[in-house]
């Protein structure tokens, strides 16, 4: 398979400007099978299938693994017409709840978006088929994304898009389209994206060492910790996200404390520059039999001088790949990104 489709991302830490160069450093090496451990939007696992390799994606948040279920395991599911009309419509007989109306006002989107919210997400919900569900949740996704200053759920900010002021971020007219319209275009895309590669590919929803079975490849892309020892913690970036994702419970997850209504916060040793180490060193040797290959800046904790190390503890052949002057998306400066490879 030929076709190069990147899934578009407005994601924090996304590998979608290089995917491109992860693939010229891997596709020499002698695999079948990979697992994404970390797979966030799912790009690089994407890719890989497009590739025609049998993927299983993971990721601990419920919304990322829905984006995994749409892209990586979905072969063949796409979301028609009926489907669409019956997302955005009030079912006959369906008592709705009012949680995101009732507990978000004024923190992201206005009380009318707030009310379209509570309805897509419950007809979302609703669907049967898993496949069309995790499509829907895509379109879904994305939307609440690009009708957010900075493309975050971080601090209450709703008050940015209707500021009379001059703005050096962020698109008013994009802001301000409904999310009826939003959400059309992203299931246009989302069905686009449906790719059967003649693969069973896997979507999981688990922390990364829980995960079973044996890989040739094991892609390793965990959250960011910068030397100031500040982690890029995306339950809280994307809390409102994992909400809608899981609607049902949502009113239990919510740390009402806090302005901006977030989850309460879960333990993350990927974000903790004490465990991070550990963390990594228990990850390399559950998965020492396969190929390992880790993204990471150059600029953060652990060191890539600690990585190396690390990797040459449980590879004989360790080649270490430098990507300079790289700058990702919200990120004030440039740095390196690192690509580390052990056989």
């Amino acid at each position: 398979m030929e076709t190069e489709l990147i899934p578009s991302t407005r994601y924090q830490g996304s590998k979608a400007r290089l995917v491109r160069w992860i693939w010229e450093h891997i596709q020499e090496l002698s695999f079948d099978t990979m697992l994404d451990a970390f797979g966030g939007t799912g790009v690089v696992g994407y890719w890989l299938k497009q590739k025609g390799k049998q993927v299983t994606y993971n990721d601990v948040l419920r919304f990322n693994y829905l984006v995994g279920l749409a892209l990586i395991e979905n072969n063949a599911t796409y979301l028609i017409a009926k489907d669409i009309e019956d997302l955005l419509s009030r079912q006959p007989g369906h008592e709705y709840r009012t949680f995101i109306v009732d507990t978000f006002k004024d923190i992201y989107y206005t009380d009318g978006e707030n009310q379209w919210l509570d309805l897509v997400a419950q007809n979302i919900a609703a669907l049967p088929d898993p496949y069309k569900r995790a499509l829907a949740y895509y379109a879904l996704f994305q939307a609440c994304l690009v009708k957010r200053p900075f493309n975050l759920f971080h601090r209450k900010n709703l008050y940015l898009r209707f500021a009379d002021v001059e703005r050096s971020f962020g698109n008013k007219t994009t802001w301000d389209t409904p999310f009826e319209v939003h959400f059309r275009a992203f299931v246009d895309e989302a069905n686009a994206l449906v790719v059967d590669n003649g693969r069973a590919n896997r979507a999981l929803n688990e922390d990364a060492w829980d995960v079973e079975g044996d890989y040739d490849l094991v892609y390793i892309d965990p959250p960011y910790i910068s030397q100031r020892g500040v982690g890029v913690d995306y339950h809280h970036f994307y809390h409102f996200l994992e909400g809608l994702a899981r609607y049902e419970e949502w009113p239990t997850l919510v740390d009402y404390r806090s302005k901006h209504r977030r989850l309460k916060p879960v333990y993350n040793p990927w974000v903790d520059p004490a465990a991070i180490h550990g963390a990594f060193a228990r990850l390399l040797d559950r998965f020492r039999d396969a190929i390992l290959v880790i993204s990471y800046r150059a600029d953060g904790i652990p060191s890539i001088t600690d990585l190396e190390r690390m990797v040459r503890e449980v590879k004989r052949c360790v080649r270490v790949r430098i990507l300079d002057g790289y700058q990702y998306v919200l990120s004030t400066r440039q740095t390196a990104e690192v690509l580390i490879i052990g056989e």
